[in-house]
């Protein structure tokens, strides 16, 4: 192997955790050849936005997160809608689907997950016309191309991304139904008492939904769905009718290449605190096909940090960089919907070695919950309502301890936390964004040196670019800088 190949970091997965992984390798190290292979043919896109995008709210050049001069800039070799068939480690190279074979120094699979079709009736061929899953952008397209003459959707499972594809399709003024196994809404991120709450929320949005729904199979006509079967409890089926069935079934960790490659893997590539494979040093992992301490993050903002981990250690710039885990925050803020959950939220009044605190409001479709253990935060719900998202946020990442008055944690201005529930009062190592690890002492200083709007401080910290729920938080802080910067200088 020659120096240049020998340095050589080749990335196969051009997601948001390898896309993130490659401008963080540039921004510390412009000299080192990489080549990049991504399976879908456009640019790496934000793929938290695309329910603004099935809603018709958003364009799909929107949520690029590079443009496309980028690459050649950069001095990145992009081999955009090219897919990596053969990964063979003895000869430390990696083989593709138009025939070339690149050598690589450094291998990082970042590879994500791909959605989970269940075996059932109905699919035995694939999916029927007017039938898809729900993860791409090009999923979007097929879907937002199906509901132009769609009447009746039905998204089968109530999971983040189900509920995010529902919330879509209504914005497209169908007639939308989610039908989820569990007893209630996104059960791995909300207790049953919010689950009411956003079923609620979401009938109000013109969403119904039908809960310990065991789906049995798929209807179809001349090739084109009809509707999803569903087992009843006393025996027999039900049919509801649908001429669009959308499946958000979960994702599975896409490994088939790490796994051909006897690369070790559990639920997904093991990879330890340096996100090296632990069969073989020379392969990384990072985002959703990696599992560090038995642990699978399936959240933009963990994948964000390994790749800015990886990228100070393969530049030299940070050798004793590592990744030693992330707390998992959810945010969801689709258009009518507000919430944030973190933690462990799944506990209630009868567990004794826990304190819960608790407000709901159906009618409005608050709830509010926070759950404490040795008088620090271990998990909190803040559905409708979410004014101290931030508040809670930096309590539970820094396991920080809370005020005697609890109800402040729910409640703006309701006695003395220790973060104000303002991000501008917040001192300036509190994290704003949580997607991107941005504290406002940096938002401070990308102001300070020249950055006097919104827009450009998010160019220059990249603050509210990932899910985009700091965004007020960016401008709240932006706007009481400019009116300082006034008060000074009268």
């Amino acid at each position: 192997m020659n120096p240049v190949d020998a340095a050589r970091v080749v990335v196969i997965g051009n997601g948001m955790a390898g896309s993130r992984l490659v401008d963080e390798l540039r921004s510390r190290d412009a000299v080192t050849p990489v080549t990049v292979f991504g399976a879908e043919a456009q640019r790496p896109y934000n793929r938290i936005l695309l329910s603004n995008v099935l809603a018709g709210k958003t364009r799909p050049d929107h949520i690029s997160l590079v443009d496309a001069a980028w690459y050649a800039s950069h001095g990145v070799d992009a081999r955009l809608g090219v897919e990596v068939t053969r990964i063979d480690r003895a000869a430390r190279t990696v083989h593709a689907s138009d025939g070339t074979v690149t050598p690589y120094g450094t291998l990082v699979l970042a590879t994500g997950s791909t959605a989970f079709v269940p075996p059932m009736p109905g699919l035995e061929d694939g999916l029927p016309r007017g039938a898809e899953v729900f993860r791409t952008l090009e999923d979007c397209r097929r879907i937002s191309a199906l509901a132009e003459s769609a009447r009746r959707a039905v998204v089968v499972g109530g999971g983040l991304l189900g509920i995010e594809a529902a919330r879509g399709l209504t914005g497209r003024g169908l007639e939308v139904t989610v039908l989820h196994l569990a007893g209630h809404l996104m059960e791995r991120q909300l207790d049953p008492a919010a689950g009411r709450v956003l079923a609620r929320t979401l009938a109000a949005l013109g969403i119904g939904t039908r809960l310990q729904a065991a789906v049995t199979g798929l209807r179809t006509a001349g090739g084109a769905v009809t509707g999803v079967e569903l087992a009843l409890p006393g025996g027999g089926t039900e049919v509801v009718d649908a001429d669009l069935v959308v499946l958000s079934c979960g994702v599975r960790p896409e490994v088939g290449l790490a796994r051909d490659a006897g690369l070790a893997v559990g639920r997904a590539v093991i990879v330890d605190d340096e996100l090296r494979s632990v069969t073989d040093p020379a392969v990384r992992a990072i985002g959703e096909c990696s599992e560090h301490r038995d642990e699978v993050y399936g959240l933009v903002a963990p994948a964000w940090e390994q790749a800015g981990v990886l990228a100070g250690l393969l530049a030299g710039t940070d050798p004793a960089a590592r990744f030693t885990g992330a707390r998992q925050i959810t945010r969801l803020k689709a258009a009518g919907i507000e919430l944030a959950s973190m933690g462990e939220t799944h506990f209630g009044d009868d567990d004794e070695d826990v304190e819960v605190v608790r407000f709901t409001d159906a009618a409005r479709g608050t709830y509010k919950k926070a759950v404490i253990r040795d008088g620090r935060l271990i998990g909190a719900i803040l559905l409708g309502e979410t004014s101290t998202a931030g508040t809670l946020t930096q309590l539970y990442d820094r396991a920080s301890p809370l005020p005697a008055e609890r109800l402040g944690l729910l409640f703006p201005g309701v006695g003395a936390a220790p973060e104000a529930e303002s991000p501008v009062r917040m001192p300036d190592a509190a994290t704003v964004c949580q997607c991107n690890n941005v504290s406002k002492g940096q938002i401070r200083a990308c102001w300070q040196s020249g950055a006097r709007t919104a827009d450009a401080v998010a160019r220059g910290t990249r603050a509210s670019t990932g899910c985009g729920s700091c965004r007020s938080a960016v401008e709240g802080i932006v706007a009481w800088l400019e009116e300082q910067d006034t008060v000074d200088v009268a």
